[in-house]
């Protein structure tokens, strides 16, 4: 009997965990969540439920982790969701004009939000069964769109999602050849009351600052909908094409 899996990369993040929360309710479903923190699924099915530590994630231990994934024929990864995001912490901010551009925190900004992310996948590629259908979802954000940029600013953050849109276009493309079984899509997710997102909710209105389990319920709906079409899917929270 055939048992599907869903792989959470990044399963420490509010709306990794509401997807967590909502994908185990599904019967004969099991998951496997990789976080350098797991304390939050102390509660959850241990029986459907695979755990990966990982101290951080430099290439080492992203390769490492990549061995400890459970994945075979009677158990395939069906979904992929990589959950990374960084936008601020300690002394990093968006940049509100350029002069407050730095080098070192652009490339924190970068390996977080564009670099990660592709690590995973380059890893990640050669372990999913090529006889199941796989859908690999990949955090982005609107600000990543170059043509719908109107306000400026965020120099750092639009420039790492940017990047990671164009390396999933050069994946699906690649993918298109190798692999027609896996689907890319990099998700919006709007704005989600979450810690990312918390500096920047005062002028949010009340109707457009969704919740993570809002959020996690409408991916997974996209995701559900969405064909293998052998491209790039670069979607909003509402399952609307965003620009590029």
């Amino acid at each position: 009997m055939t048992s599907n899996q869903t792989l959470i990369i990044g399963a420490n993040s509010d709306i990794a965990k509401a997807i967590a929360l909502q994908l185990i309710n599904i019967s004969n479903h099991r998951l496997i969540v990789i976080s350098r923190d797991l304390s939050a699924y102390a509660n959850f099915d241990t029986e459907r439920i695979t755990g990966i530590e990982i101290e951080n994630y430099h290439p080492d231990n992203i390769e490492h982790a990549i061995t400890k994934i459970p994945c075979s024929q009677q158990q395939p990864i069906t979904q992929v969701f990589i959950c990374h995001g960084l936008l601020h912490k300690n002394n990093i901010q968006p940049e509100k004009r350029i002069e407050d551009f730095d080098v070192t925190c652009f490339q924190t900004i970068m390996e977080a939000n564009a670099i990660t992310p592709m690590l995973w996948i380059q890893k990640l590629i050669p372990l999913l069964p090529r006889k199941h259908p796989c859908k690999l979802i990949v955090f982005s954000a609107r600000v990543g769109s170059i043509s719908d940029n109107h306000l400026g600013g965020w120099y750092s953050y639009r420039a790492s999602k940017a990047a990671l849109n164009m390396m999933l276009k050069n994946t699906a493309i690649e993918l298109a050849r190798r692999a027609k079984n896996i689907k890319v899509i990099s998700f919006h997710p709007g704005t989600t009351d979450t810690p990312l997102s918390k500096p920047f909710q005062k002028n949010v209105p009340a109707d457009k600052l969704f919740s993570s389990e809002f959020v996690a319920n409408q991916l997974l709906t996209i995701v559900d909908s969405c064909a293998f079409d052998n491209s790039l899917s670069y979607l909003d929270w509402q399952g609307k094409t965003i620009p590029w």
